[in-house]
């Protein structure tokens, strides 16, 4: 399917050379770009901020995670159960441009994460020309509720996962002579695809339902599945988290949540299709 540009007065052209989508293309990853640097500045700006209380954060034993759950935890009446373990680790850098280059990174994906709306959206303006108007209808709001659900994702990742994750491997000794020592990039390495991944996985709901708009699913394919995709989830959460039973509950109920969420979007879109096909028959 080609894409097509329109005229200022909304008449479509005739479709658009590979050349005109490349130079198409490129305005849009140069507005991208340029977006994320405006967020990378942003971030410089608050970077005391940032490293130390949100970067850090998880590796602090006051961090909201923490006292939240080992106070619902009492309220339950479960005593320290969901508490978590002090954080026992040192952080250093073992290489001369170590927290330079990790400083670097934390400015591309911090600023990413800020300019993430406007990128998606340039991304949504390459792709958009080729849709056709009855497609376009049906992906209203769709900039609002991929953007909602990123952030939500990256909230999971931040509080949830991260901190779970760097408790465990904070704690985790297999002989008490050994100390952990982190250094700055390996943690850098291992929390942000946590963080990012969470980010990209509350995307499930929106891919599931534009899936159900071509018809490569379908509700009864999601419920045939359901008990498979519940397995799978809690396997994934398994793999990236703390092995027990109590991280990977906590973990694996939101993407469950948003796998039900799902069915009940690719219902919306059948109830959609029906009625449609109802007035087709009609005319």
């Amino acid at each position: 399917m080609g894409l097509f540009s329109k005229k200022s007065n909304g008449a479509p052209r005739a479709e658009m050379s590979f050349i005109e989508h490349i130079d198409e293309l490129r305005k849009h990853l140069f507005r991208s770009v340029i977006a994320i640097i405006l967020g990378a500045i942003v971030v410089h700006i608050f970077n005391e901020f940032i490293v130390q209380k949100i970067l850090m954060g998880p590796t602090h034993s006051d961090f909201p995670t923490y006292t939240y759950l080992c106070k619902l935890g009492q309220k339950l009446s479960l005593g320290n159960m969901m508490c978590l373990s002090e954080i026992k680790v040192n952080m250093q850098s073992s290489s001369v441009s170590g927290q330079f280059g990790v400083y670097v990174n934390v400015l591309i994906i911090g600023g990413l994460i800020v300019a993430f709306p406007y990128v998606f959206w340039q991304f949504w303006k390459f792709i958009k020309p080729a849709l056709k108007t009855n497609e376009l209808k049906r992906t209203k709001g769709v900039i609002f509720w991929v953007s909602t659900l990123f952030f939500l994702g990256i909230l999971f990742g931040y509080f949830v996962v991260a901190p779970y994750t760097v408790n465990f491997f904070a704690n985790f000794t297999i002989d008490s002579n050994i100390q952990n020592i982190w250094t700055i990039s390996s943690y850098f390495s291992t929390i942000v695809p946590l963080i990012l991944g969470s980010g990209i996985t509350f995307q499930l709901p929106l891919v599931l339902y534009f899936l159900a708009k071509i018809d490569v699913i379908s509700v009864a394919f999601l419920k045939k599945y359901r008990r498979h995709a519940i397995v799978i989830i809690v396997i994934a959460v398994s793999a990236i988290t703390p092995p027990d039973m109590l991280s990977t509950i906590i973990c694996s109920i939101p993407l469950v949540l948003l796998y039900e969420v799902s069915i009940l979007l690719c219902k919306k879109v059948e109830r959609q299709k029906l009625k449609e096909e109802g007035a087709t028959d009609w005319e």
